[in-house]
């Protein structure tokens, strides 16, 4: 009888291997659009530089855009919210998830992170679609507080908890890529009540 390993063993590698390959595509895009321009760089030209085929590339971003587009901090986010005791107000839960999040990144990949926004503000065609996708992660905020406060989604003060906490990252960022601890000091502010 062949000893075929342990599937959980299997499956935590082939995981692995999806996220570095992941990342590798990320961190090499991301270096070639700030070598030669957005614009100017291809799949094809990001496949090679991460040792990967075109049809690779497509497996893991659906197009070039979709390499900065994707927050792959968002479900580390989401699950972090949801951890937290559900005796805390919302914002302190959602600082506190964040705060989590954010220390568990390596200065490469806070480097990644910060290339990766930069991008998202000072290419056009990438800033556009950004902010066309805020009443998406508006919704997907609301998902992740409604059940804290027993309430549905879609409730209209769920939604504009949601649009604020959303609001106040937008205004933490500014016109360029934050300091990733500025997200933390924008909630920080919502929580003493905005005060001027």
């Amino acid at each position: 009888m062949s000893n075929t390993g342990d599937v959980s063993t299997q499956a935590s590698l082939r995981e692995r291997k999806k996220i570095k390959t992941r990342r590798i595509l990320r961190e090499q895009a991301l270096r070639l659009f700030a070598e030669q321009g957005y614009a100017q760089t291809t799949v094809d030209q990001i496949a090679a530089a991460a040792e990967v085929s075109p049809s690779t590339f497509f497996r893991y971003f659906p197009s070039k855009e979709q390499v900065v587009l994707v927050d792959d901090l968002d479900a580390p986010m989401l699950a972090a919210i949801a951890e937290q005791p559900a005796h805390l107000p919302p914002l302190t839960a959602c600082r506190l998830a964040f705060r989590s999040v954010l220390a568990t990144l390596t200065p490469d990949q806070l480097a990644t992170e910060r290339a990766r926004q930069q991008l998202l503000f000072t290419e056009p065609e990438l800033r556009a679609t950004f902010f066309d996708q805020l009443g998406r992660n508006i919704a997907i905020l609301a998902d992740a507080i409604a059940p804290r406060v027993g309430r549905e989604p879609g409730d209209f003060e769920v939604r504009v908890f949601a649009g604020a906490l959303t609001g106040a990252a937008l205004g933490a960022i500014g016109d360029g890529p934050p300091e990733l601890d500025h997200l933390i000091k924008a909630i920080e502010f919502l929580e003493a009540g905005l005060p001027l």
